[in-house]
């Protein structure tokens, strides 16, 4: 094997380790906030990403970005929010072509009781991966050790 091949070996064997971890903590903080707040991991990260900006509200292209989704599936997920009265849609003031997904008061609301959880979860995880040896030394990175 060469160096090249190495190189590439080493990067697969990061992006392994790497979707490893993130599945096992994603699978904890879904069936978590499912559980406790009737809330996806997927609708939690729109909620959080809306709490995080000035006014709470995001262009709906900035809102696929955050939760890593496409267009199509951001529509989907921001109209099951809204029917559940968590986001609303509202147009943009300078630019009439533009929409605003905005959190709700509700959706406040729910966002602060499920982020204790969401931070709970993901430590507890977090620790939980850290014995197992194959993802013990990127736990060990994310912790800055």
């Amino acid at each position: 094997m060469g160096i090249a091949d190495t190189a590439v070996e080493v990067r697969a064997t990061g992006w392994r380790t790497l979707a490893a971890l993130h599945g096992h903590i994603e699978a904890a903080l879904e069936r978590e906030l499912v559980r406790r707040h009737e809330l996806s991991v997927v609708e939690f990260t729109v909620l959080d990403a809306l709490s995080r900006q000035d006014g709470w509200h995001m262009r709906m292209s900035q809102l696929a970005r955050a939760a890593a989704l496409s267009s199509s599936a951001t529509t989907r997920l921001v109209n099951r929010l809204e029917d559940r009265g968590l986001l609303t849609r509202v147009l943009c003031a300078d630019d009439r072509r533009g929409i605003y997904t905005e959190l709700t008061a509700a959706g406040r609301r729910l966002h602060a009781q499920a982020r204790p959880t969401h931070d709970a979860v993901l430590e507890e995880s977090l620790g939980s991966a850290g014995e197992v040896p194959e993802l013990a030394a990127l736990v060990d990175f994310l912790h800055g050790s």
